[in-house]
């Protein structure tokens, strides 16, 4: 069944000042989405208004799943879930603490109990359930953080920055993690990042925005080996403040 997540003709302005500007890309099931760009380029806030935190000035966020398309923003609030860099936790355990999306959604107890079990397996803290999670460690929280987003069964996953301030392995558990929802779950998943490294080791297609315009998508391959536009390979090499 097609399943896809458009943004068409995003634009947004802060104290008149341009911040996103025509923004056009359609997100298909299955594959990883890197957004990346300079500093002050555009990619919190794409990534914010395509995860409906944020209104655009001009454009509009669709969601389509086989025949039926969704455009209204309660319904379609229903399939996102967005995962910050340093998702805030509660001074409860670890189980409580991926259970609170599902409680607010008022889950009943039994199912609630499954999800989190399942969620915290995949993300490898399946035996902390009983934890405070304000003793976890950096990467450990990071890890809470996905199990509670990916507990919700989202269709589309959003993660901003997903893997900021965490020591080398911790980013290896996140990455993995991340591949594995897309191979098992085969949802959307979509993240800006500053990490080159980790856009070629996890992108299937990169979108790569300058002064809050789309300026060349392409798949991980093309990206980086046969840029389009000057400004992309100027990018890649590094003549960019990230």
């Amino acid at each position: 069944m097609d399943l896809n997540l458009s943004i068409s003709n995003i634009s947004k302005t802060y104290n008149s000042k341009k911040v996103l500007n025509n923004c056009s890309f359609v997100f298909e099931k299955g594959n990883i989405y890197c957004i990346v760009g300079p500093n002050g380029s555009g990619k919190s806030t794409l990534l914010r208004i395509s995860a409906l935190l944020e209104e655009a000035d001009d454009g509009k966020v669709a969601y389509k799943n086989g025949d039926n398309l969704l455009d209204d923003s309660t319904d379609l609030r229903r399939k996102i879930t967005l995962v910050f860099p340093r998702g805030g936790l509660f001074n409860t355990t670890v189980f409580k603490n991926c259970a609170y999306g599902l409680n607010l959604r008022r889950k009943a107890q039994g199912y609630i109990k499954e999800k989190v079990e399942e969620a915290l397996r995949e993300v490898g803290l399946a035996h902390k359930m009983e934890q405070n999670a304000l003793t976890l460690s950096s990467g450990e929280a990071q890890r809470l953080a996905l199990a509670r987003a990916i507990a919700l069964e989202p269709d589309i996953l959003f993660l901003d920055e997903p893997t900021a301030s965490l020591d080398p392995a911790s980013v290896i558990i996140i990455e993995k993690i991340i591949n594995m929802l897309k191979k098992k779950r085969h949802i959307i998943i979509i993240m800006a990042t500053h990490n080159m490294f980790q856009v070629q080791r996890l992108a299937n297609e990169v979108i790569f925005l300058y002064n809050g315009e789309v300026v060349e998508t392409a798949n991980v391959k093309d990206f980086f080996e046969n840029p389009k536009d000057e400004r992309t390979l100027r990018f890649i090499n590094g003549e960019m403040i990230y």
